[in-house]
């Protein structure tokens, strides 16, 4: 675990002032930012004159800048950036507190050199080091002669909280690179679940780069630096974003149904954690010893018809009640489901295909966010004859919107398919939701200073 000193320097350090201007300066993204990056939890209401006198002091190389928070004169100094360290035993982007904003990005590779691939890594994780901790990536080696460094539209962003995972898909492990043997026997294309509707633009991918952050242009700034890396190497297979709003008292955050999404995970750093999350040492091949394995599901929701379910079945479906997150059962939102609990009549008070019912038995950590892709074009169809010309650009039947499921287990097979098998066959709440984007990934361990994500895979 990094040490106090050797966490970056605070926001004062980084702006211009006499006796103390950092030589490194022309090489690090300009922290003097407007705007400063909470993480989730109650946040300090700063007026718009408070922030214009931030860019205004740190335009001028001052001192000592101070933000105005709530009424009168009362001043508070602003905030140093926040960063997540890179380097460690596993991956930031897991265990981390979930970020606001997230950018995923598909990629598949086209070229047959394993050494290639290496390099790739290597680049990468270069990359991701220095953007993680408010620097300038380093200079690529595609650029031409006289090329910025990058691109330029992170230039003066925070670093938000800002983390960077990476993951192989199970094209890695095919003949092209010789790594057939190290691929893990959990490193399985995932089954086709009842009422799929996947679709190849949403799918799969040999390599996959999970970006997230407190603001989501430093988020789309990072994929980019990765994108910038792969002429030649790999081909972008797709990008998808999303994001999550935490309400102001730091609860849990809600979907796009308006029910807490998460309540049930385990918390990082516990013992129940580590068994859901990461391998251990002895379960697969000694490279993914600290790693975990990631399946992501593009997840539309049907918002129209959801907003025209009454409440009282919206919390019937789901099994807890919407406004407080408690079950059925009876209790707050964190108090243990009482399946056996019954209501008049003898019926269970969590229905029998309640979605938290028959999601409990399996052990699983979520990481998901919201995405709204708006009115999509409409399927081909036909009309009678005479029908009057019109289109479906309707939020009832084409709006794309829905859920990103990032799930992180230490085994897919055993943990995530039966699941999605068990919810896919009986779960209520399927009837407003169909997944439609879908692929899994070996997230190998974190890296040390002196190496790369994927070293202990590729040497």
């Amino acid at each position: 675990m990094p040490t106090e000193a050797d966490l970056p320097p605070t926001l004062p350090d980084l702006v211009d002032r006499p006796g103390n201007r950092r030589r490194d300066r022309a090489d690090r993204i300009d922290m003097t930012a407007s705007h400063s990056n909470h993480p989730p939890g109650p946040r300090p209401v700063t007026s718009r004159r408070a922030v214009l006198g931030v860019s205004a002091a740190a335009l001028a190389g001052a001192a000592g800048m101070v933000a105005t928070v709530g009424r009168g004169d009362e001043r508070t100094p602003a905030q140093p950036p926040a960063t997540v360290p890179f380097h460690g035993r596993h991956q930031a982007g897991i265990a981390t507190p979930k970020q606001r904003y997230v950018v995923f990005v598909g990629f598949d590779l086209v070229t047959r050199d394993v050494a290639v691939l290496r390099n790739l890594l290597r680049d990468w994780t270069a990359v991701a080091a220095r953007v993680t901790q408010g620097h300038r990536p380093p200079p690529r080696g595609n650029a031409p002669a006289g090329a910025a460094v990058d691109s330029g539209d992170g230039d003066g962003l925070a670093p938000a909280r800002l983390t960077v995972t990476f993951g192989f898909g199970p094209g890695v492990f095919d003949a092209r690179f010789g790594l057939a043997a190290q691929r893990p026997p959990a490193l399985r294309d995932l089954p086709a679940f009842a009422g799929d509707q996947l679709d190849p633009a949403y799918s799969g991918g040999d390599l996959v780069a999970q970006v997230c952050a407190d603001d989501p242009q430093l988020a789309s700034y990072a994929a980019r630096q990765l994108r910038s890396r792969v002429m030649g190497i790999a081909t972008l297979r797709w990008v998808q974003q999303g994001f999550q709003g935490y309400p102001a008292d730091g609860g849990t955050p809600r979907n796009l149904f308006g029910q807490k999404d998460g309540t049930a995970n385990p918390a990082p750093g516990t013992p129940e954690f580590a068994e859901t999350v990461w391998v251990p040492d002895g379960a697969g091949p000694d490279w993914m010893a600290g790693g975990t394995f990631l399946v992501l599901r593009r997840i539309r929701m049907s918002l129209a018809m959801w907003d025209l379910t009454p409440a009282a079945q919206q919390d019937a479906i789901l099994g807890r009640h919407r406004d407080t997150g408690a079950p059925l059962s009876g209790g707050s939102e964190f108090t243990p489901l009482d399946l056996d609990r019954t209501g008049p009549g003898g019926a269970p008070v969590i229905p029998a295909d309640a979605h938290v019912r028959l999601a409990r038995p399996f052990k699983m950590f979520r990481r998901g966010f919201n995405y709204d892709d708006g009115p999509q074009p409409d399927e081909a169809h036909t009309h009678p004859a005479g029908t009057e010309p019109h289109d479906h650009a309707t939020h009832r039947h084409n709006y794309d919107a829905g859920l990103l499921l990032a799930v992180y287990v230490r085994d897919p097979g055993t943990q995530f398919v039966p699941a999605q098998e068990a919810l896919a066959r009986a779960d209520r709440l399927a009837t407003f939701t169909t997944h439609v984007g879908s692929g899994v990934w070996a997230v190998p361990p974190g890296a040390e200073p002196d190496g790369y994500v994927g070293k202990t895979l590729l040497g």
